[in-house]
């Protein structure tokens, strides 16, 4: 993927994000991670190796800062040919069950907050039966196009029994430091995303988030509400894209280890 979609900013407005603070900041952090966890990995990759076939690292082309492109590294928690089966579980990807709980289908012209009484904000269309404004259909098609770009699944078959330990407790995450080691990643930042979501999030509303770095951690990880909303976590990453300081960094890595203990959804 071309760097050429990154949405033009003062470089003044952050230049922590990236800058050498913050690089210095991620290596003495990594270093010192990997050396207290190294027995941890070991035993780790041991369990992996020895209960199901297969590598012991997973290994995936993730899109990080300004759409560069990375090998990204987690404990293997699926087994072999799970990429393979990710489309026979769409109907299982709990953003579109979310979005379809929440109803979020065509509505009716009334319901547009831009349009007023028998002043239409845009062009009066016809679908389904239903009469509604182009900029509430276009809109809405950008919503389901955002939360079919996420992928999640509950209680994924997919998921070996040693896996299922490593996510609820997040030890996958491990080999990650040494992503952030290589440059490719932050320890705060937006969660790398792979290229199947990638290449959605094109627009200069959802491609800002792309600015920061991918981080192991960063706002949306650590927000209370956990809502299922894509909307939602593009903004919160762009939001970080925005306020990323040592000070918001710092809080979010406290906010982080609460979460460490906190046993979590073993999808995506």
């Amino acid at each position: 993927m071309s760097q050429d979609k990154t949405p033009k900013t003062d470089n003044k407005f952050n230049k922590y994000r990236i800058g050498r603070g913050k690089r210095f900041f991620d290596i003495v952090f990594s270093s010192l991670a990997l050396l207290v966890f190294s027995p941890f990995m070991l035993l780790i990759a041991l369990a992996i190796k020895l209960t199901s076939k297969g590598p012991v690292f997973y290994k995936s082309v993730r899109v990080g800062t300004g759409y560069d492109i990375f090998k990204f590294y987690k404990f293997r928690t699926m087994y072999q040919g799970a990429d393979a089966e990710r489309s026979k579980l769409s109907e299982l990807n709990e953003y579109l069950i979310s979005h379809k709980i929440k109803n979020r289908s065509f509505t009716n012209v009334e319901d547009c907050p831009d349009c007023k009484e028998g002043e239409p904000c845009s062009p009066i269309l016809f679908i389904d039966g239903i009469e509604i404004c182009e900029s509430m259909y276009l809109r809405k098609k950008r919503l389901r196009l955002l939360e079919s770009t996420f992928f999640k699944v509950k209680d994924d078959p997919r998921i070996t029994p040693v896996g299922k330990f490593l996510r609820s407790t997040h030890l996958d995450e491990l080999p990650q430091f040494l992503n952030v080691i290589k440059g490719d990643m932050s320890i705060v930042g937006n969660r790398p995303i792979p290229l199947y979501e990638a290449e959605k999030l094109t627009t200069d509303e959802w491609s800002y988030r792309f600015l920061a770095p991918a981080g192991i951690t960063g706002l949306w990880q650590v927000d209370k509400s956990k809502m299922l909303k894509a909307e939602n976590r593009i903004r919160l990453d762009n939001k970080y894209a925005m306020v990323a300081s040592p000070k918001q960094d710092f809080i979010i890595i406290l906010k982080t280890i609460p979460s460490l203990f906190t046993v979590k959804n073993t999808g995506y």
